[in-house]
């Protein structure tokens, strides 16, 4: 018996040695496991930031993008077919051309609470055309224009809320000459306000291109003249742009001694492919901080916002093509103007355009190749939609021929006087 316990107690020390001696073992092989996915880890580390990101996004010292900023947007946004594109839900723009087209519920209606908003881009006929809408509508309740102030109150037929946002009917209330970025974030609350009270609104952008060189070359002149949007704010992401992101490229009040290379030369200068950017999303490039993305990265998403945006929107035209502009608004609104557009082929630009040399023309072609590609796709498009429009028109000869021509017309005059600074200036912001 004793025999037996003395068996039985050195089997169970033998047992618990093992067990010991096991864990030991488990113990070693966890720790050597630990130790090699932290060298792995280390490695992998080394390798990403060493070689696959770096760049400066990916340093320590990097700010991360704000929270306007989408990665999802943007890889959303490159992989769209711009032809397949068929609403304007989820884009911010609006009513889209072709929601009017394809939904009759979607049509203007000024006697809802549907509203227009004009995106008035530097020297592409906006001012012109602003006219047209507030003094020029065959409307059931025409606007009434104060000469003086150069405002028009346009109100619905049926009580006094206003049915266009724009220069002529509410001032720059976002800003002088507002892109798409700050209108889209400041239209409503401005209407809220100025109406008091929160309406749920629905808003059909429209704007004008132009010719990308005739357009830079008239904007130079017109700095030469004394222009220089000093007042634009310039808004994004919560914030005005700080100097820092946008310097001044002269000293002093004016720039009118500047020479068309020096006006080139300036790459803070947003003459330049100013159409892409007025009609792109700015927060999706980090607004107006180029260190947020490279510049080849920051073109490619601000020219596919831009064309997005552009094909979102209720209405564009083209400075070039006035009659075709007239048609296809006028199509689309169901509206009429009381005169007959009218195209002028010669301009400053033009003539300024035939003195340059070859190496002056392609160097503002070359700044302006955003400009320059939004346009050819901008004229593609609106002949298509002329050409669709034309072909659903059985009157359509009857139509072209008596553009502007209404049965009673209300004459009505402003001076053509030419758009400056000063008047710009006068305007009242609040």
């Amino acid at each position: 018996m004793g025999y037996t316990n003395i068996v039985e107690q050195s089997d169970c020390e033998r047992l618990m040695k093992d067990i010991q001696m096991r864990r030991k073992i488990d113990h070693r092989i966890t720790l050597r496991k630990l130790v090699m996915f932290c060298a792995l880890l280390t490695l992998f580390g080394i390798i990403y930031f060493g070689y696959i990101c770096s760049d400066n996004r990916c340093s320590l010292s990097y700010n991360p993008k704000p929270t306007i900023y989408s990665e999802w947007n943007v890889m959303n946004l490159l992989s769209t077919n711009m032809s397949d594109l068929k609403s304007s839900k989820n884009t911010g723009t609006g009513v889209s051309y072709n929601d009017m087209q394809n939904e009759n519920q979607l049509r203007f209606d000024m006697n809802a609470h549907d509203v227009m908003v004009f995106l008035h881009v530097q020297k592409t006929g906006g001012t012109s055309f602003g006219r047209h809408l507030v003094q020029d509508l065959d409307l059931q309740r025409p606007c009434t224009c104060q000469r003086k102030r150069k405002l028009c109150y346009c109100f619905r037929p049926s009580r006094n809320e206003n049915w266009l946002f724009s220069r002529y009917s509410t001032g720059w209330k976002c800003g002088l000459h507002a892109d798409f970025t700050e209108l889209n974030g400041c239209v409503d609350s401005e209407l809220d306000k100025n109406e008091g009270k929160s309406i749920k609104r629905r808003y059909f952008y429209l704007t004008l291109l132009r010719d990308p060189v005739s357009r830079y070359l008239s904007e130079y002149k017109h700095v030469q003249r004394g222009a220089t949007w000093r007042m634009s704010r310039h808004w994004c992401g919560g914030r005005t742009a700080s100097l820092e992101e946008l310097p001044l490229c002269y000293n002093g009040t004016f720039w009118t001694d500047v020479t068309l290379n020096s006006f080139a030369d300036c790459p803070y200068n947003l003459a330049a492919n100013r159409q892409t950017r007025m009609l792109a999303d700015l927060s999706l490039i980090g607004c107006y901080n180029s260190s947020y993305m490279n510049q080849e990265e920051r073109d490619r998403v601000m020219l596919a916002s831009a064309k997005r945006n552009l094909l979102s929107i209720a209405f564009f035209g083209l400075t070039e093509f006035q009659k075709l502009n007239q048609y296809i608004f006028e199509e689309t609104f169901n509206l009429r103007f009381a005169v007959t557009f009218t195209q002028h082929n010669t301009t400053l630009s033009a003539v300024y355009k035939n003195l340059l040399n070859y190496e002056e023309l392609e160097k503002v072609k070359r700044i302006n190749a955003l400009d320059i590609e939004l346009y050819e796709f901008a004229k593609h498009h609106l002949f298509r939609r002329f050409e669709k429009l034309r072909t659903k028109n059985s009157n359509f000869k009857e139509r072209w021929a008596h553009l502007g021509q209404l049965p009673s017309q209300t004459a009505f005059d402003w001076e053509k006087e030419v758009e400056t600074e000063a008047a710009d200036n006068e305007v009242n912001y609040t």
